[in-house]
């Protein structure tokens, strides 16, 4: 088991007047090689249970088990060799004044001692020229150039192939295709359907839009008001479509799905 969530909660401002239980007695296994897209309306805990699984927030009740290592006290730096993470916005995940080829060797060197012998050996920049080859982006013809020079989608094509590098025991994807104009996003989730099947990793993506959440990977979650309320895999999540989904969200929430964003996209 690579991933091991118990009843996990997380209150917001608690005993103010904006408090908020953004999770409510949350249970989350996810297996070696389980990629499951989690999806939910606004507020309904989706990036607080990344959050609280990355060490952003600490929780108030339960515990978070990595592989076998209990991870609930440990700060969110401690947890950061155990994960690759890719977030929402495009300029989180690189340093835009360093080369491409620089942030890919800090990625590299990610969890290692820091030495005076800092430099990129020639060895390590033909890895870097290979592994940019399989984004199909032109990257690897353009190593020095600095990353802040570089489209959205070219960013979070790199950042994705930065978190990948050091084969994390648990991947996390934040929207990280949500900034992206449609046709980059299809080319980054491709991207990210491959990286994942090659290295095998475990894998826990957001998406807000419920033709992705279908189309990618071997498990789909729901979460509502801070709970898990659906739970879809195998031959199951493969013949779904939209209309089951928005009526089993029904059944299960007793509402209607209001996000006209997951609909529309």
């Amino acid at each position: 088991m690579m991933l091991s969530v118990n009843n996990i909660y997380k209150v917001f401002n608690p005993g103010t007047v904006n408090e908020k239980l953004a999770l409510e007695g949350v249970n989350l296994t996810l297996e070696e090689g389980d990629f499951v897209t989690l999806i939910g309306g606004n507020g309904a805990g989706k990036s607080t249970l990344l959050n609280v699984i990355a060490g952003v927030y600490p929780v108030d009740q339960g515990t978070i088990i990595i592989d076998g290592i209990d991870v609930t006290k440990l700060p969110e730096h401690k947890r950061a060799s155990f994960l690759g993470r890719v977030f929402q916005d495009p300029m989180m995940g690189t340093a835009s004044n360093m080369g491409i080829e620089e942030n890919l060797a800090l990625a590299y060197r990610r969890g290692l001692k820091r030495t005076l012998r800092w430099g990129i050996k020639n060895k390590e920049r033909e890895l870097y020229k290979e592994l940019l080859k399989t984004l199909d982006l032109g990257l690897e013809d353009r190593l020095t150039t600095k990353v802040g020079l570089l489209s959205g989608g070219q960013r979070q094509a790199l950042t994705l192939l930065m978190a990948t590098l050091k084969k994390p025991k648990l991947l996390l994807l934040d929207e990280h295709t949500a900034a992206l104009d449609p046709k980059t996003a299809q080319k980054v989730l491709e991207q990210t359907d491959k990286l994942i099947a090659e290295n095998n990793l475990t894998t826990l993506m957001i998406t807000h839009n419920m033709k992705d959440a279908i189309k990618h990977g071997n498990r789909l979650i729901m979460m509502h008001d801070g709970k898990i309320i659906l739970d879809i895999k195998g031959e199951e999540k493969k013949n779904l479509t939209v209309e089951d989904l928005l009526q089993r969200f029904g059944k299960a929430s007793g509402e209607e799905f209001a996000n006209d964003r997951a609909l529309l996209s």
